[in-house]
C-alpha cells in the first residue's frame, strides 16, 4: 500500500509541478504527517524531491526527472475497466484505485500528448454531483473495507457472510453465494443466492462482511445484465404495488418516469397533457410521486389516491390560511 502511495506521490508532483503537503494529503487521502514521512522516504531513495518555502511553496521534483512508474496493479486495472462511470468505481470501493490508475495513464503519455490531454480534460465534465436544478444525486456510502471484502469473495468465488440490515428489520448475519456486483445511479447492489434462492442486497445496508474459505455454489459464467433485468421484473411484479392512471404535463414526464417502477400505456390527451399508466412500489410511493409534481400531474384512478391528494392539499391550504 505504501509503495503504491509513493508512486502516486511522484506522479502527482510530475503532473502538477509543485504541491503543498495539504494538497498532496487530500489527493492521497492520508494525513499531512504521512505525506511528510513519504517525502523523506523518497529523498532517502534518491528521488530528487525538494521543498520550496514561502506562501506559494510546496514540494516539487527537479526538472526533467522521469522514471518508469506506470505499471498498473490489479485494483487499478479493474478500476479502469469500470471507469465508464466514475460513480461506478466509487460504488465498488475503487475510487482511490481509479485516481491512482489515471495518474499512471497520464504519466505514460508522451509529454506533448500529456499536456494536450490534461487541457482537454478540463473541458469535459462527466456525471456531476448535481443537475441544472441543483438537485444532488444520492449516492450510497459504504466503507471501503466492507466493499473490498465483498469484492474479494465475488472474484475468488468464495461464500460470504454479511451482517445485513434489511428495511424495518434488525441486522442479522447471512451466509450467501455471491454472483456479482451492480451499480445503478450511485447505488451498489450485491447479486447472490441464499439456499439456492436469488437474493439482491443493497451495499449501503451491509454493516460488515467476511469472506469464507468455502467455494460459492454458483455457475461458472454469468450474464449480469440479464440477471439484473430478471430480478427487476420480479420486483416490479410483486408486493403491494399500485398502478395509477394519470395525466401529466409533457415537460414533467421524465421526472415521473424516473420515480415510477414502470410506465405502461401512454397517449396524448385532448388538453395537451399525456395520459398514461404508471406503477409505483406502494400507496405511499404513488402519493409522494404525484404530490411532488403539484398541478402538473393529476391522478385519475384509483379514487382513493385522488381523495388522499385532495385532503393533503386542503390540509396545507388550511395551515397557511392565516
Amino acid at each position: 500500500m505504501r509503495a503504491d502511495r509513493l508512486v502516486s506521490l511522484v506522479l502527482l508532483l510530475r503532473r502538477h509541478g509543485r504541491m503543498s503537503a495539504t494538497a498532496l494529503a487530500r489527493e492521497l487521502e492520508v494525513s499531512t504527517r504521512t505525506v511528510l514521512r513519504d517525502i523523506d522516504a523518497l529523498s532517502a531513495a534518491g528521488v530528487p524531491v525538494y521543498a520550496e518555502r514561502g506562501r506559494h511553496g510546496g514540494f516539487a521534483l527537479l526538472p526533467g526527472f522521469r522514471t518508469e512508474l506506470t505499471g498498473l496493479n490489479h485494483d487499478e486495472a479493474l478500476a479502469l475497466l469500470v471507469a465508464g462511470s466514475r460513480r461506478g468505481a466509487q460504488a465498488f470501493g475503487l475510487g482511490s484505485a481509479l485516481a491512482s490508475a489515471m495518474r499512471k495513464v497520464v504519466d505514460a503519455l508522451p509529454e506533448g500528448d500529456r499536456t494536450t490531454a490534461a487541457e482537454a480534460a478540463q473541458r469535459l465534465l462527466i456525471d456531476p454531483e448535481t443537475d441544472l436544478l441543483s438537485r444532488r444525486q444520492i449516492e450510497d456510502e459504504v466503507p471501503d473495507t466492507v466493499v473490498a471484502e465483498i469484492r474479494r469473495a465475488v472474484f475468488a468465488g468464495h461464500r460470504l457472510r454479511v451482517h445485513y440490515a434489511a428495511v424495518g428489520q434488525d441486522p442479522t448475519w447471512r451466509t450467501v453465494d455471491p454472483i456479482g456486483l451492480v451499480t445503478v445511479r450511485g447505488q451498489g447492489y450485491l447479486l447472490a443466492t441464499r439456499s439456492g434462492a436469488d437474493r439482491t442486497y443493497r451495499l449501503s445496508r451491509v454493516l460488515a462482511a467476511e469472506e469464507l474459505d468455502e467455494p460459492a455454489q454458483r455457475p461458472e459464467r454469468v450474464d449480469l445484465d440479464r440477471a439484473w433485468q430478471e430480478r427487476g421484473t420480479r420486483f416490479r411484479s410483486g408486493g403491494d404495488q399500485v398502478t395509477v392512471r394519470l395525466l401529466v404535463d409533457p415537460a414533467r414526464r421524465e421526472e415521473l418516469v424516473d420515480t415510477a417502477l414502470a410506465v405502461g400505456a401512454e397517449e396524448p390527451a385532448t388538453d395537451g397533457r399525456l395520459r398514461l399508466e404508471a406503477t409505483f412500489q406502494d400507496a405511499r410511493h404513488a402519493e409522494w410521486a404525484l404530490w411532488r409534481l403539484a398541478t402538473d400531474a393529476e391522478a385519475l384512478a384509483p379514487r382513493w389516491l385522488r381523495t388522499s391528494l385532495r385532503d393533503r392539499a386542503a390540509a396545507v391550504t388550511a395551515h397557511y390560511a392565516g
